[in-house]
């Protein structure tokens, strides 16, 4: 159990790297753009999370394992993109489930630098969502967390449960496990059914009909 944080941040990390890697490959980047776009997207949220709180160096510049995780997810994406794309939409449930991972992480490892439960919920959440913000950055695109299908939501509830559990000082690993359940489940039904949150009315059109073809697009994945 004193392992599992580690190695649900690894796993986290080489699926969000691969996420960031695949949209790289998509751009047309070279080499070393996929291997720069890799790092990112796997690592940004947690060095964010550990400048927040205090652990530095971030375990993503201290632990050579989360550098080796992004470059081997990033090589794997460059050499071998056609196949990767192919498995689009299995990458999309990777995202999801990296969204989960990241989200659980940051909360648990939050709360264990004692933070008081809004701000390590909070904490969660970025932790999810901040690589693939960072990604979208890069390649001069409006953050999916802005416009996408209950993003930032579904980690808020996987951070929240995290939260939740440990308050009321109920099994790690029971807790963990639900957390992880709840966030990939709400990502994955928000994506098939177009969930999101409301949209201004003084919208324009416009806006309204680029949602709504990312929505398209994600279902088609």
């Amino acid at each position: 159990m004193d392992k599992l944080p580690v190695v649900l941040d690894l796993t986290g990390t080489f699926v969000f790297a691969l996420s960031g890697a695949l949209a790289g490959t998509k751009r047309g980047l070279d080499l070393f753009g996929v291997m720069v776009l890799s790092f990112a997207a796997g690592n940004s949220g947690g060095i964010t999370r550990d400048l927040l709180i205090g652990a530095v160096p971030p375990g993503a510049v201290g632990d050579w394992r989360y550098l080796g995780v992004s470059l081997v997810a990033g090589l794997v994406t460059f050499y071998f993109s056609p196949v990767i794309v192919r498995m689009s939409n299995a990458v999309l449930y990777l995202d999801a489930a990296g969204l989960a991972l990241f989200a659980v992480t940051g909360s648990s490892k939050a709360l264990s630098f004692g933070l008081n439960p809004v701000m390590a919920t909070v904490l969660g959440m970025v932790t999810g969502i901040g690589g693939g913000m960072v990604r979208d950055v890069l390649l001069a695109e409006i953050p999916t967390v802005l416009r996408a299908d209950l993003y930032a939501v579904a980690a808020l509830a996987a951070a929240a449960i995290v939260v939740i559990g440990h308050v009321l000082q109920l099994p790690v690993a029971a807790v963990t496990t639900v957390a992880l359940i709840s966030c990939f489940l709400l990502r994955v039904m928000a994506i098939r059914r177009g969930w999101r949150l409301p949209v201004a009315k003084g919208a324009k059109r416009q806006d309204l009909g680029i949602q709504k073809e990312d929505s398209k697009a994600a279902g088609r994945r």
